[in-house]
């Protein structure tokens, strides 16, 4: 940290770092910041999918060759909205559904090829905003973004 960090907070007047502000005020200032940043990035571009599609495809292309089951319980949903939502995506295109090797009764689901360009449009295009967003700040705010975005995540590393 540099020695110009504490003149920066104060001169964008971070309220957290204010004496009044309280462990609450400040948790809940994180969730809704968070959140609303969350919504901006869904905003960018979802390439034609609604959030839970683009979450679903997300999960098959991490987690690879899952059952509907596992989707439903990665996604903490329903199995019937596992269903109709690898239904949506396979008549995207997007992934498929092939019967297991070893248990013929089992199907899994696994990303295409264009469902993963799709994610990488997704990401590309989220990516860019926040490029662009981070660029307009100054020298010290982007400081602060870079030891924020560390902040977050050792809070998010241990769930």
């Amino acid at each position: 940290m540099s020695a110009s960090r504490p003149t920066a907070l104060a001169e964008l007047h971070v309220p957290a770092f204010e004496a009044a502000a309280s462990e609450d005020e400040l948790a809940t200032r994180l969730r809704v910041a968070v959140t609303r940043l969350n919504r901006r990035l869904r905003q960018q571009s979802l390439a034609g999918l609604s959030p839970a599609q683009a979450s679903a495809l997300g999960t098959v292309n991490r987690l690879n060759a899952l059952t509907l089951g596992e989707l439903a319980a990665a996604e903490q949903v329903q199995p019937p909205t596992a269903t109709r939502l690898v239904t949506s995506l396979e008549g995207a295109g997007l992934v498929a559904r092939e019967t297991d090797d070893i248990d013929r009764r089992v199907v899994r689901v696994r990303i295409t090829t264009e469902g993963r360009r799709t994610l990488q449009r997704i990401r590309t295009l989220k990516n860019a905003y926040l490029t662009r967003r981070l660029a307009a700040l100054d020298p010290a705010e982007q400081e602060l973004a870079e030891a924020l975005t560390s902040l977050l995540e050792h809070l998010v590393a241990d769930g």
